[in-house]
């Protein structure tokens, strides 16, 4: 008896040595590193830093720094990831070494929905750049940052003054009157139209932007760091979600390429869609394919409406957080245009506030906190580490914008941090809302004129006013953190002047 005992105990202490040496081997190798990367939190096995990283990774990333310093790594899943989280290391990477730092990952949810078509999800390759190339000549083209489109955007405008009349000076929610409004804006750039904001085309569309979802957005975000919950209960369903909502809007977007096909003249271009039929037909690039084309539109559509939307949102927010900057930016707007001649880009410089208000809502209230992920195209010495090859690279621009280093008391609002003592207004390098380098937003200069129109005319015939109904704004520290951050929704007074 007393031998078979003592040869269960070996055989447990030989399981449990095993066990042991498993474990350690185990925790040796989740503490390695590549040779010379930079340091940077580990967290546990398997899930790396994930339970830490709570609603705002951001922020969080952004007290790691001040340990690890501006070029850090994390452990995402099983993967190391570099975030840059100061203007200089993005400037740097981006900018100086675009052409090793503008690759893009495969995000599972993401590349999945686009194809790997489009333009944002594609890989920094022939195919992008001749894409990216042909998206910044046509834009241009038809209108884009030129006197032509102003005009565009001003009949939105009127739209909108219409639709915030209609509302007779009750509280109500205007993320769809601007929602319709970008819409329209890009619309008529892409498929040379606009809709009624009650055209039933028009409303399909706008159902499936789901950016002000707080759930499909904040699992989508999660999805974006865990690929594996795409197929686990409950992240799946939204995964789903997703994809039947990318679908629905293809076979949309569809529709509309069909029908400009129908109608289509090589000898009179009249927008994007065709622009790029005529580039498909003349077999300039085996790139042109009808299913790029959708999913270019679509991405236009999308992101375009997103990050316009969401801003104004925000500015929206604000002014009613702060009355006395909502009244020093109509006195501006008396003093320069009166109270009805309509706002043109070239009237940026005569509004100093005005310009400082929108930038300060850039910074204030980042749209994108962590940029869209790159990839290193090549293994590449940065800042003192060695950063391999196929490396996701995260921007942490919200850090650069809450820099303390850089801005006095960075978590408070205050426009006047971008006039100086001469009173003239301070673009800053210091605020990239749209990022920088080859792979900046495609769209920035449409939505700065879009921004700067809509605020300027809206405050001109408007006073924004909380909702009396309700005891309390909606905080401007908190959002929706997903895909963009963007306000929870609220409804807001408008009383016309």
């Amino acid at each position: 008896m007393d031998t078979e005992a003592n040869g269960v105990g070996l055989e447990w202490s030989n399981t449990g040595a095993v066990l042991m040496l498993v474990c350690t081997l185990i925790f040796y190798y989740w503490h390695q590193r590549p040779i010379h990367f930079p340091p940077g939190p580990r967290g546990f096995p398997l899930i790396g830093v994930l339970p830490y990283l709570g609603k705002y990774p951001e922020r969080t990333m952004q007290i790691w720094s001040r340990k690890y310093g501006p070029v850090m790594s994390v452990r995402v899943g099983s993967e190391d990831w570099v975030v840059m989280g100061s203007q200089e290391s993005i400037y740097q990477s981006f900018v100086k070494g675009g052409n090793v730092f503008s690759g893009r990952p495969f995000v599972k949810v993401a590349n999945e929905v686009t194809e790997s078509k489009g333009l944002a999800m594609i890989d920094f390759n022939p195919t992008w750049k001749t894409q990216r190339k042909f998206g910044n000549v046509t834009l241009r083209g038809f209108g884009v940052g030129k006197k032509s489109l102003e005009e565009r955007i001003i009949e939105e405008v009127e739209a909108v003054k219409m639709n915030i009349l209609s509302k007779e000076g009750k509280p109500f929610d205007i993320t769809d009157i601007l929602s319709n409004a970008i819409m329209n804006v890009i619309c008529n750039i892409t498929a040379g139209q606009r809709f009624e904001y009650d055209d039933q085309f028009f409303i399909q569309i706008r159902r499936h932007l789901w950016f002000m979802d707080p759930d499909r957005t904040a699992a989508f975000s999660a999805m974006v760091f865990v690929p594996l919950l795409c197929h686990i209960p409950p992240y799946r369903k939204k995964y789903e979600q997703i994809k039947q909502d990318t679908k629905e809007m293809m076979g949309l977007f569809q529709q509309l390429v069909d029908q400009q096909r129908k109608t289509f003249d090589k000898n009179n271009l009249r927008d994007f869609i065709d622009a790029f039929i005529l580039e498909n037909e003349n077999g300039t690039d085996e790139s042109f394919t009808d299913r790029q084309l959708v999913h270019y539109v679509r991405e236009l559509f999308k992101a375009g409406t997103e990050t316009s939307t969401g801003t104004l949102r925000w500015a929206m927010l604000c002014l009613i957080h702060y009355p006395g900057a909502q009244e020093k930016i109509r006195k501006e707007i008396f003093d320069v245009l009166g109270n009805s001649t309509f706002p043109s880009m070239s009237d940026r410089n005569a509004m100093p506030y005005t310009s400082a208000f929108i930038q300060e809502v850039f910074r204030f209230r980042t749209l994108a906190p962590l940029g869209v992920p790159h990839k290193t195209t090549d293994t590449v010495n940065f800042a003192n580490y060695i950063i391999p090859k196929g490396t996701t690279i995260l921007s942490n621009l919200w850090a650069v914008h809450n820099d303390p280093t850089v801005w006095n008391n960075p978590r408070q609002f205050k426009p006047e941090r971008h006039i100086d003592d001469k009173g003239k207004y301070i673009q800053s390098n210091h605020v990239i809302p749209f990022s920088v380098g080859p792979r900046h937003c495609l769209g920035e200069q449409l939505a700065r004129m879009e921004i700067f129109i809509f605020l300027v005319s809206m405050v001109q015939k408007f006073e924004f006013l909380p909702d009396p109904n309700k005891t309390d704004l909606p905080e401007l520290d908190d959002g929706v953190n997903g895909v963009a951050f963007v306000p929870y929704p609220f409804k807001l007074v408008a009383k016309e002047i």
